[in-house]
């Protein structure tokens, strides 16, 4: 193996340790566990713990929804006792292996809500108003949960326009952060609304956060959070990317009937549904980088975490991580960059097949062949193992990757315009496909050097 395929492999190994590190199984043995009928929850690190004792409720229903939405179901079905009247919904990207009795589940789409994710967001919000007081709910909410679990606000705009409205967000180039405040306004289940459907019933929301901690309200845009976003930031969001221009009509009417005070606003924080609601996070992306940093430490690299370009243009980020890493390398003999988060890409009308890593990767593969001949490679995934349209989680770029490409001849430049990296770096063996994970931590960024014999550090 010659260095440059061994650093591929060892950012390729990072990677998949950070992921397995990230069992969602660990994750739940590490934050509860059950004493007969009673759900302990644990130290939440401020000295916080609770005991719940279920058996105290008439039923216990469980919403389950967003990328880890089976794979969270599923290790808490392993845990929860017997006798309990238990049921409820599921809407993930795939369909669990076991189905389990008086549950429902639905396939929801990802990026954009399909036809299940709307059932499904109609049926939680149908359970959720019939309980009674006596009714413990839990929600097992992961990031794509505004996808997956989705309906409008107006019922009259139908399944082609609230489709519109998703992909037309999620193309604008708008942050994830703004694409979520115009979510949260125009959804029936998020803002908050899908604990207020639950009235003053007793919650706990269990949560993997795919956003940094301080911006939970991001998460599936807050379904069980009270709304702290006033009307005026959606309106400002709408106006910066001339979104109403291009919304189809029925969605533009609504916002203009919201403008005019004809629709509710998301509950907020005074609502009595948020009086009894319990809220944990299970795993994070804090947890994702750390285990990164512990695999690349393992590995003898000297590890710099810099996330502060979370949310910026892709090509903007990619700018600013390769001048830190340039800069970082001649600092250590190893060298490992590691940043996570997601990155924002405006998609032209006609496209290819890729997603923001590989968009991402391909970008660095530019700026790295400028030191063709040495060991340098960087490694963009997500940690759904979905990216964008494409069957991969993500790709890995080095010195030697355009070189390679056009060897094969692709037209580096002209896949990297049309925002189709996949065909390119599947043909060069560089795509890393996981299938889909179960999980849902954010993108993962990694750029790794090795100093080489015989090299002046002046011609680095």
């Amino acid at each position: 193996m010659n260095a440059m395929d061994e650093l591929q492999q060892q950012a390729l190994s990072i990677f998949e340790d950070a992921l397995a590190a990230c069992d969602i199984d660990r994750a739940f043995d590490r934050h509860l566990h059950f004493e007969g009928k009673t759900l302990v929850l644990d130290d939440d690190g401020e000295g916080n713990t609770r005991r719940i004792d279920l058996g105290n409720y008439k039923r216990l229903i469980v919403i389950s929804f967003g990328k880890a939405g089976a794979s969270m179901l599923a290790a808490l079905m392993r845990r929860i006792p017997e006798g309990l009247d238990l049921r409820g919904l599921c809407s993930s990207p795939e369909l669990p292996e076991s189905k389990y009795r008086h549950f429902k589940f639905f396939t929801g789409g990802h990026p954009l809500p399909n036809q299940d994710s709307l059932a499904a967001g109609r049926e939680a919000l149908d359970i959720l108003r019939k309980i009674r007081k006596e009714t413990f709910v839990l929600y097992l909410i992961s990031g794509g949960g505004s996808a997956m679990l989705e309906t409008a606000l107006d019922k009259q705009i139908p399944m082609e326009d609230i489709r519109a409205f998703h992909e037309t967000l999620v193309a604008s180039g708008a942050t994830i952060g703004e694409v979520n405040t115009v979510r949260r306004f125009f959804s029936g289940v998020k803002g908050g609304r899908l604990a207020q459907a639950a009235g003053d019933s007793d919650k706990l929301t269990l949560l993997l956060a795919d956003v940094p901690l301080r911006e939970m309200e991001a998460v599936a845009s807050s379904p069980t959070l009270p709304n702290q976003t006033p009307l005026s930031a959606c309106e400002e969001v709408l106006e910066r990317y001339q979104l109403l221009e291009v919304f189809p009509a029925s969605v533009r009417r609504f916002f203009e009937e919201l403008r005019a005070g004809k629709w509710p606003l998301p509950p907020s924080a005074e609502n009595s549904a948020f009086h009894n609601a319990d809220f944990r996070v299970l795993l994070s992306n804090h947890d994702f980088v750390d285990a990164a940093q512990k695999a690349a430490e393992e590995l003898g690299y000297a590890v710099t975490v810099d996330n502060s370009c979370d949310d910026w243009e892709y090509e903007a980020a990619s700018r600013y991580l390769l001048d830190r890493f340039h800069a970082l390398r001649l600092q250590s003999a190893k060298t490992c960059l590691i940043s996570s988060g997601e990155l924002s890409v405006k998609l032209p009308a006609e496209h290819g097949c890729g997603g923001r890593n590989q968009q991402f990767a391909l970008t660095c593969a530019f700026d790295l062949a400028r030191f063709e001949g040495l060991p340098m490679a960087a490694l963009s995934a997500g940690s759904d193992g979905i990216d964008g349209n494409s069957p991969a989680a993500g790709a890995m770029a080095d010195t030697t990757t355009l070189a390679r490409a056009r060897q094969q001849n692709f037209d580096p430049e002209g896949h990297r315009r049309h925002f189709d990296a996949c065909p390119l770096f599947t043909a060069i063996g560089d795509s890393i496909v996981t299938g889909p994970t179960g999980n849902n931590l954010r993108d993962l960024r990694i750029f790794l050097a090795a100093s080489q014999p015989g090299v002046n550090e002046s011609d680095r």
